[in-house]
Formats: structure tokens, C-alpha cells, sequence
């Protein structure tokens, strides 16, 4: 039987040798582009970049200058070798189209290549042992995203081949900063929209009531949780000089900041108003007149504004457009209805209000729609009725509800924000 023999790569004639260093270059650049292509921290992937060529070429230096187009200058994100010189120290700018070989290739968009530094008028001396440099235009979607440089100890040392894999790199290389640049740049939006959305937060809670009032003879309290950071509900307790009280609970149209903003201009011209000592009635008359005005098209608040008299055990409310408030009496549930009143802000409109009176032992409700509207996962609502039939409950509380809501919700969140104000007499 025959045998056969293997040859090595170095026997192979010297066309096929090419042809296996080809792919062996091939297999590197796919290794790399990998590598590179996964990494979204900035520094991480220029400091990757740049030491990974360094190594697989012996470079004496390799950088890496991104382009700040702010300034019309790059500046050195990333350098491998000659740690201390001021040319090569991180955040050391070049003109575009000027300063040294990353300079001119910045400006021309095309490579350029020193294989011996010494005869070429763009290099600018760094490392004495350098003789050969390349530089490479880092491109996206004919952009300019920085240049790439590497140096060597040899002269000539960077054949045809190897400036090709070192192209197909860049090209690589450009995208991957590209990204991370983005990403990097996605990030501090987010952090500073989250540090803003906190600040927002702080100044909303702190335009709700910090505790609950003494009024002799009833037990009154509020709560409110937003579903983001800040919110379009709103609660308030109104002190009067003559011991009455304003109470209002109020609900914006939409969520979010804009919800927030108009929330609490509403708030500033609500006090005005009812600090006049007008009736229900007349303050949401006043108060919509000023909001159709004042308002953008399409937003509008729902609101119940009532006043207690603590002496006389009454409360005369009005309601803008607002969820009916809830009264347990003598055991029972029933839900109060006036008869006029469209949301704030819509069109002109009257109001009508309401009076009732509280004896010992019963209790009213005012909340907002992301209690009734709450959802559970199958997409069912929590309603006025399990609404009712917790209130009813001898123990029931602000907390209790917004827990009962939560329990109810199982997981599926309340995708609104939730608030209740809790008079006992």
C-alpha cells in the first residue's frame, strides 16, 4: 500500500505559502473584529484596540486620536509605548489637516505611510528608535471618526499585506468607537435625565401637604404615588382663618414631566384663588376660565375640590369631571354626584356643587383613576365596586387601599398615578 506524506507549510512553494499567510491574516482580522465589535465601554475598547496591534505587529507605539468635532482638533483617547512624551501624552490635540501625519490623514481622508520616518515632511518625532509609521482615517458612513496610527523599529516594516489587514481593521475599529461612542453618549443622557427626574421628584413632594391637619372632630389624610418619577396627581389641604378647610384632589391628563409642570401651576393658581374664601363652585369656574387660556391644546385636569366645616360637620364640594367621591354611612356605600362640570381646561363651563353633611362614624373617599383603573395581569380592572367594598371595611386606610390596589395589580404595576385622600368623622 502507498503512502502519502504530509508537507508543512514551509515546504509548500511560495505561491501557496502567500496563500496560507493570507488566510492566517484573514483568521486574525475575524479574531479581532470580534473582540472589538463587543465591547461598548469607550476607553476599554480604544485601550484593547491599540495594545492587541501594538503586540501582533512589535510596534514600538500604536494610538488612537479621536476627532472632537467641537474644536476641530484630535486628541489622543489611547497610546501603547513611549509612556511620558508630550507628544503621545493622553488628551494631546492636533490640528485637522495640519499637525503631523494624523493631521494630514485626517484632512485627506486617506492613508498614509512613512517607511522611513525620517524622509517623510508630515512625521513628527516621537520614539528615536521609530523608522516606519502608518496612519489611518477612521471612517463611518464617510464621517470622520479619528486616525490610527502605528509605528515600528524597522524600516519598511509594514508590507503591502499587513497595510491592508491594518485597513480592514480600521474599518472595524471605526464602527466599534462609533457605537461606543453613542452608547457612551446615550448613557450621561440617561443619567442626567435621571438626575433631573429626582430633582423634579424632590420639588413635587415637597408641594404635597408633610402631614395631616388637626381638625377637631375628624381624621383626615392623603397619599399619592406616581407611577414614574413625577407625576400628574396631585392632593392638597387648604387652611381657612375662620377653621374651615379646603381639600382638593386633583388629576393632570398624561404622565411624566409635562403632567408635573402643569400640575403645579395649576396648584399656584388654585391657592390663589381659594384663599379668597369662594365658594367650590366658584373657584373651578375661576380657575377653568384661567386654564382654557393657559393650557396647551389637548391637556386638561379632572378635580374635586371641596370645603369642610368642621363646626357644622359639613362639606360643599364641586367637581371637575372628577372620579364621584365615596361615602360610607351608617355601614353603607354610596357614591356623591353634582350635577355640572367638565374637566379644567377644555372650554368654558360653570360648575355645581354639592353639600352633605357627617355624622359620627362615616367616612369619605376622594382618589384618582389609577386606583379604579389599576389592571391585573389579565387585564382586568380593579373598579369602583372592590373600591367600595374595601372602603367599606371598618379598618380601612389610605395605605390599605393603595395596597389592596397593588396586590390586586400582582406584579402588572400601576401604570398610572395613585392618590386618595381619607376623611373620617
Amino acid at each position: 500500500m502507498a503512502t502519502t506524506s504530509r508537507l508543512t507549510t514551509a515546504e509548500y512553494p511560495a505561491e501557496h505559502q502567500l496563500a496560507f499567510d493570507q488566510v492566517e491574516d484573514l483568521l486574525k482580522l475575524q479574531k479581532a473584529a470580534q473582540k472589538i465589535s463587543s465591547i461598548l465601554e469607550l476607553d476599554r475598547l480604544i485601550d484593547q484596540v491599540v495594545n492587541d496591534v501594538a503586540v501582533s505587529f512589535g510596534c514600538v507605539e500604536a494610538d488612537i486620536y479621536l476627532y472632537d468635532e467641537e474644536r476641530g482638533e484630535l486628541v489622543l483617547a489611547c497610546a501603547h509605548g513611549c509612556a511620558g512624551c508630550e507628544v503621545c501624552g493622553k488628551g494631546n490635540s492636533l490640528k485637522l489637516g495640519k499637525d503631523g501625519m494624523v493631521g494630514y490623514v485626517a484632512g485627506t481622508g486617506q492613508m498614509r505611510y512613512a517607511p522611513d520616518v525620517r524622509k517623510d515632511p508630515y512625521y513628527i518625532g516621537c520614539d528615536e528608535t521609530t523608522q516606519s509609521e502608518v496612519a489611518i482615517p477612521l471612517h463611518v458612513e464617510g464621517k470622520l471618526i479619528g486616525v490610527f496610527t502605528a509605528s515600528h523599529p524597522d524600516l519598511d516594516a509594514f508590507p503591502a499585506q499587513q497595510l491592508r489587514l491594518l485597513q480592514s481593521l480600521c474599518s472595524y475599529v471605526a464602527v466599534a468607537v462609533h457605537n461606543a461612542r453613542r452608547f457612551q453618549e446615550e448613557q450621561h443622557q440617561r443619567q442626567k435625565m435621571s438626575r433631573e427626574a429626582n430633582e423634579a421628584r424632590k420639588i413635587q413632594q415637597a408641594l404635597l401637604p408633610r402631614s395631616s391637619p388637626y381638625i377637631p372632630g375628624f381624621v383626615i389624610t392623603g397619599l399619592s404615588t406616581p407611577a414614574g418619577a413625577v407625576g400628574g396627581d396631585w392632593y392638597d389641604f387648604i387652611p381657612f382663618t375662620d377653621s374651615r378647610w379646603g381639600l382638593v384632589l386633583a388629576d393632570v391628563s398624561g404622565k411624566g414631566m409635562a403632567a408635573a409642570l402643569l400640575m403645579s401651576a395649576t396648584r399656584g393658581m388654585l391657592r390663589s384663588l381659594a384663599e379668597a374664601s369662594c365658594s367650590p363652585s366658584e373657584v373651578l369656574t375661576k380657575l377653568n376660565q384661567l386654564l382654557v387660556n393657559d393650557f396647551p391644546s389637548g391637556r386638561f385636569v379632572t378635580m374635586v375640590y371641596a370645603v369642610l366645616n368642621p363646626e357644622t360637620r359639613t362639606l360643599t364640594f364641586s367637581s371637575a369631571g372628577h372620579l364621584r367621591p365615596l361615602l360610607i354611612e351608617n355601614g353603607q356605600a354610596r357614591f356623591l354626584d353634582t350635577e355640572r362640570g367638565l374637566p379644567l381646561g377644555i372650554g368654558p363651563g360653570d360648575y355645581s356643587e354639592a353639600q352633605i353633611h357627617l355624622p359620627e362614624g362615616s367616612r369619605l373617599l376622594f382618589y384618582s383613576d389609577g386606583i379604579t383603573e389599576a389592571n391585573d395581569p389579565n387585564d382586568e380592572e380593579y373598579g369602583a365596586d372592590r373600591l367600595a367594598k374595601h372602603f367599606g371595611q371598618s379598618d380601612a386606610s389610605a395605605e390599605s387601599i393603595l395596597q389592596d390596589v397593588r396586590t390586586f395589580a400582582n406584579g402588572a404595576g400601576l401604570h398610572d398615578d395613585a392618590t386618595v385622600i381619607l376623611l373620617k368623622a
